[in-house]
């Protein structure tokens, strides 16, 4: 089942990090392996091939699973964990710098974050960089976005517990802290199909 998520999704990247010291986390899918880049070489928004970044399979498999209990670094550098953020609808996403899909999903969520706000909505971009706010900081820097923020996961254990093997990796949790369901690959997140996502997951 994973292997056929993972050969189906061709908006994505394997978890090998081009970047040196990046671990891999999951199974790898060398066939949609991304060159290597840094944040400066790879497009936020308004590249020509922008919509090919936008592959994506929905799994429902995990449906119902609470979710995990990990510790990861907030933007301040305090420790954070899923269970902060009770009673509040949650999009978590993972993502890396080097990750070109990423990049380009990114604006979209940064636009969710702020049209669901009303809706308790919570949009937490959870980094896979292993080189942490060193690599994160300056690329958020440098494309100021507006609702996202930094949140900061290098020893990667939310990608080994969501076992993808793919970045960006998103996963929609409901208030009860109960998964509705993962995007395996980039999703548009202000297009019609995560609309009818999101609207299911605030309810």
């Amino acid at each position: 089942m994973a292997l056929l998520l993972m050969t189906g999704v061709l908006g994505a990247c394997d978890r090998q990090s081009p970047a040196s010291g990046q671990a891999a986390a999951g199974n790898s899918a060398s066939t949609n392996r991304t060159a290597s880049v840094t944040p400066d070489e790879v497009p936020s928004s308004g590249a020509a091939d922008e919509d090919k970044a936008f592959k994506f399979t929905l799994d429902r498999s995990k449906a119902g699973t609470p979710a995990p209990t990990f510790t990861f670094a907030g933007p301040g550098g305090d420790d954070a964990t899923l269970q902060d953020f009770a009673g509040k609808p949650l999009l978590v996403n993972l993502w890396a710098t080097w990750c070109t899909p990423c990049v380009a999903e990114m604006p979209t969520l940064d636009a969710v974050a702020a049209s669901y706000a009303r809706k308790g909505l919570q949009v937490l971009t959870i980094s896979q960089d292993s080189q942490g706010a060193e690599r994160v900081d300056p690329f958020f820097a440098k494309r100021k976005f507006k609702h996202l923020k930094a949140w900061l996961d290098p020893e990667n254990q939310f990608g080994f517990h969501y076992a993808t093997g793919l970045l960006p990796t998103s996963i929609l949790y409901n208030a009860e802290g109960k998964e509705v369901a993962r995007v395996i690959g980039a999703m548009d997140w202000q297009g019609a199909e995560a609309k009818k996502l999101l609207d299911e997951t605030v309810g």
